[in-house]
């Protein structure tokens, strides 16, 4: 079937992301119908997107003719039953299974058999949503992101009963809209609020062992990790209380998996009433006399012209080649295989394995720094790092000195396995493989779904192909023998790419 501008679409919600659906479909050309079952608030938002309209305009984004044409289509209605012409109806009413069926219930009482009838639902099964219906065929998802006029991803889920020619039509309708649709089959979280969760999860850990503080948490994942915002002011930005929400949405609806469970810490900003920006106090303070946050930064040593290096660093080598591009004496060495860099005053640097720096001083016979992983450690402004107890602090001020020669700074993390970029990025990439494993999207729509829906700088997959498959089963081994919580164990997809040195965006 064929869901063409000339199709009249109904939007069923008339809050944020319903009056942004019906923007969109209005300006892309269809019949717009816009109902919402408290009186009155369907003409409101009508007459809140006329607004919005005129801005464009005014800001030269839009033209005033076509902003006039969207106008004379977009309509408020009175009453469900004028949704019955409606070839397409999108509901955005809240996140409830037993409100969405309801709303379904009363469509399909007026509206014809071959009428599309999606939800934009984040978290709740097609499947489920799709139960009491009597054609459950034409029941899919239509996840957009907020903003919906602005945000470039739509993800097309596939209930265990829709019918694919629906699916594979309601895809056309959002890349006609000017969206990315993806394909994804109906699992908690479909593709973003799932494998986003480590992003937050790393994080969290990390603060609940007290190895760092907020500031610094976020500014290694900003300034080493490469993402837009660090995970903590993100979910500030969110809302505590509404990302606290979903993820407890997936643990729970993946049977209390320990890879999803829940921060203590998130938890307690909640029940303080610390919900972030629109509290005004959440990980930070938004007020308007609060100091900006600063992260913790070692301090920096005398100068260091050398370092030795050898084995094989693999996503770490970029490093080396910066430093050699800045003047520093970048000497081989040889490390028997293993990475290793020995500066002139004894400091001995590894890359992080997953095992902690006592661990494996335990094994050399000597101090020695750990290196967390930098997403491009050739442009990277920060890194972080952890010493092994007994540790010299001079050698943390010399390995300090070495990296802000590259325009680097360095923060010192307390020894936990993994440290935090590594880690995240193992959790991102082995969820990831997991989603490709399972056939739930593929390896492309995965890498398109988390750069276009949360802004990650490249798709886990390739940030996996980057780093190896290898080494990142290694790591997570690692983790999971110190936590035996499960929440670190290797998917089957990540470990057969693993053996088969195949590429995870190959899968």
């Amino acid at each position: 079937m064929q869901l063409t501008a000339a199709v009249p679409v109904g939007v069923v919600g008339s809050g944020t992301m319903g009056a942004g659906i019906a923007q969109i479909a209005a300006q892309a050309g269809h019949p717009v119908l816009l109902f919402d079952a408290v009186p009155g608030r369907a003409e409101t938002a009508v007459d809140g997107i006329g607004s919005q309209w005129g801005r464009m305009v005014g800001k030269g984004r839009l033209d005033p003719a076509a902003a006039d044409a969207a106008r004379g289509r977009l309509t408020a209605a009175k009453d469900v039953a004028d949704l019955a012409g409606c070839g397409l109806v999108v509901e955005a009413a809240v996140e409830s299974l037993d409100v969405k069926r309801a709303i379904f219930a009363g469509l399909e009482a007026v509206v014809d058999k071959k009428c599309v009838l999606a939800t934009n639902t984040s978290s709740l099964s097609i499947t489920a949503v799709a139960a009491t219906l009597r054609y459950p065929g034409r029941c899919v998802g239509m996840h957009f992101f907020n903003p919906a006029p602005v945000m470039k991803l739509v993800e097309v889920v596939s209930g265990l009963q829709t019918d694919q020619h629906i699916a594979s039509a309601v895809a056309a309708v959002a890349t006609l809209w000017g969206k990315t649709a993806v394909r994804v089959a109906s699992t908690p979280g479909f593709i973003v609020n799932r494998v986003a969760r480590p992003f937050y999860g790393e994080a969290f850990r990390t603060l609940d062992e007290a190895a760092a503080d907020p500031a610094t948490i976020d500014a290694l994942m900003r300034e080493a990790g490469g993402f837009r915002m660090g995970p903590l002011e993100l979910t500030d930005l969110i809302g505590q209380d509404v990302n606290l929400a979903v993820g407890r949405s997936v643990w729970e609806l993946f049977g209390q998996d320990p890879r999803y469970a829940p921060s203590l810490a998130q938890q307690a900003l909640v029940d303080a009433g610390r919900w972030g920006r629109k509290s005004g106090q959440g990980f930070y303070s938004y007020a308007a006399d609060a100091n900006p946050p600063i992260p913790s930064t070692a301090s920096v040593g005398s100068p260091v012209t050398r370092v030795r290096v050898g084995g094989d660093w693999g996503p770490w080598a970029g490093l080396w080649d910066r430093l050699a591009n800045n003047g520093i004496d970048v000497a081989a060495s040889d490390g028997g295989g293993r990475p290793r860099a020995e500066l002139p005053d004894g400091a001995v640097v590894v890359p992080t394995d997953g095992r902690m720096a006592a661990e494996r001083a335990a094994e050399t016979g000597g101090p020695l720094l750990v290196l967390d992983l930098a997403l491009d450690p050739s442009t990277a402004t920060r890194f972080a790092v952890a010493a092994s107890p007994g540790c010299p602090p001079a050698h943390l001020a010399q390995l300090a000195a070495l990296v802000q020669s590259a325009g680097a700074a360095v923060s010192v993390l307390d020894d936990i396995p993994g440290l935090l970029v590594a880690r995240t990025a193992a959790m991102l990439v082995n969820e990831a493989a997991d989603v490709v494993g399972r056939k739930v999207a593929s390896a492309a729509d995965v890498d398109l779904a988390m750069r276009l829906g949360v802004g990650y700088p490249i798709g886990p997959l390739e940030w996996g192909d980057r780093i190896g498959a290898h080494r990142l089963v290694v790591l997570l081994d690692a983790l999971s023998a110190i936590y035996r919580d499960g929440r670190y164990r290797a998917c089957t997809t990540l470990r057969r790419a693993a053996w088969s040195g195949r590429l995870l965006r190959e899968l």
